[in-house]
């Protein structure tokens, strides 16, 4: 096969996924439907893209063999005449009235099938696992690891989920604006977790996946425009801009991982930075401020900070306070003791590190051990910090983390030698 033709399926499939597979939901209202025929669209562009060329625009390549192949299997249904005037009309929605049902004005598809995987008659693991599948693009294995689940545990709750959404008669659109507010902190959640996703992989050799940390971006923005007086959605499109900035220093000239202390902050992006701190600024006007203004604040900490060493810690542990207080998550509390080992020294540090050694949610989380082998460095502990590298490296399944892990391990070994 042309390797460049198989690179632009690969692309196509990281980049237009969620695109494509949202396209073709809109003229099936079936997600599996829709999924068995997106799927079909990449394996024909396999075969047909190394004799005919890459198409210019792939996505709509793909879009319309997906689409045209769902009315086909539509057309073979019993109930083909009285599906098709449904469908139909729905395909013609004019964007700028917001479609059926009073929903606000939204001109993207991915988001429609955001707000169909969070809707409140799924459980919210459910709804986090579809995010990730369908909008994503992860495949069923990937979902499961990040659950902790065996592969064929996460493909059952999956078809669950997806035979609950048809069950339930749960439509394909962006709810009215009356029902939002119930509806807004699965979705910002969800977009929160494409960003993190996107931005170190957990897999594979790249430390970031562009295309979802820039659909995070994107869906982010629209929110904005849907409900431009939420903090919520302020607070979260300013933790995405604030981190996003730091996005050309995150990797040294080598291609291995460079820490927020060793950063060159001129290099951080300036517009997104002033951008987040007035949204940060807006988020915290409504009192109490929730959890992404608390997390935007947190960020807006550390771009603010002229240097590593100006960094105000002490400030960042009360904000982790105030954080895990509204939002006890074990993973918070991780950072909040991260922060203390700036603040207070290695020591309280890795006390508070340590009350979290139980914590289920952290079992296989390689971010514990690789904390606890710095704090654990800093204090002269060098065996034990090689243990816990160790124990961080076998939790990891990004390559760029493991080299860095592993040249942390070497390193100690080298001053113990």
């Amino acid at each position: 096969m042309d390797v460049s033709a198989e690179d632009a399926v690969a692309d196509a499939h990281r980049r237009e996924w969620a695109f494509v597979l949202a396209a073709t939901v809109r003229v099936t209202a079936d997600i599996d439907l829709a999924e068995e025929c997106v799927q079909e669209a990449y394996a024909r562009a396999l075969t047909t893209w190394p004799d005919q060329g890459v198409p210019a625009r792939p996505s709509a390549w793909l879009t319309t063999v997906a689409r045209n192949r769902a009315i086909d299997l539509l057309r073979r249904r019993t109930t083909q005449d009285r599906l098709l005037p449904e469908l139909a009309p729905d395909d013609e929605v004019d964007d700028r009235t917001g479609g059926r049902g009073g929903s606000p004005e939204i001109a993207d598809d991915r988001l429609r099938l955001i707000f169909t995987c969070c809707h409140p008659a799924l459980a919210p693991e459910a709804q986090v696992a579809l995010t990730l599948r369908l909008v994503c693009g992860l495949t069923t294995g990937e979902v499961a690891r990040m659950f902790l689940v065996q592969e064929p545990t996460m493909a059952a709750r999956l078809t669950r989920a997806k035979k609950k959404i048809s069950a339930a008669g749960i439509p394909y659109r962006v709810p009215a604006l009356d029902e939002l507010e119930e509806r807004i902190d699965a979705v910002l959640t969800v977009v929160h977790l494409v960003f993190t996703t996107g931005y170190i992989a957990p897999d594979g050799n790249d430390l970031v996946r562009t295309d979802l940390v820039e659909q995070a971006l994107h869906l982010a923005r629209m929110l904005r425009c849907l409900l431009d007086d939420s903090p919520a959605v302020a607070g979260l499109l300013a933790l995405i801009l604030l981190t996003h900035a730091r996005r050309t220093t995150r990797l040294s000239e080598d291609g291995s991982l460079s820490l927020l202390s060793e950063q060159d902050r001129s290099r951080w992006d300036p517009i997104e930075i002033a951008e987040g701190l007035a949204l940060v600024r807006e988020a915290l006007r409504h009192r109490p401020p929730g959890r992404f203004a608390l997390m935007a604040t947190i960020a807006a900490v550390h771009a603010e900070a002229p240097s590593w060493s100006a960094t105000d810690w002490s400030e960042l542990v009360g904000l982790y306070d105030l954080l895990v207080r509204i939002w006890p998550s074990p993973v918070v509390a991780l950072n909040r003791a991260v922060a203390i080992g700036f603040a207070e020294g290695p020591g309280p540090g890795l006390q508070a590190l340590d009350e979290l050694a139980g914590e289920p949610q952290l079992a296989s989380y390689g971010y514990l051990p690789a904390a606890r082998a710095d704090l654990l460095q800093r204090l002269g502990r060098y065996d034990e910090a090689c243990a816990a590298y160790r124990e961080a490296l076998a939790s990891t399944g990004n390559s760029v983390e493991r080299g860095f892990l592993r040249h942390r391990l070497d390193a100690i070994g080298d001053i113990g030698a």
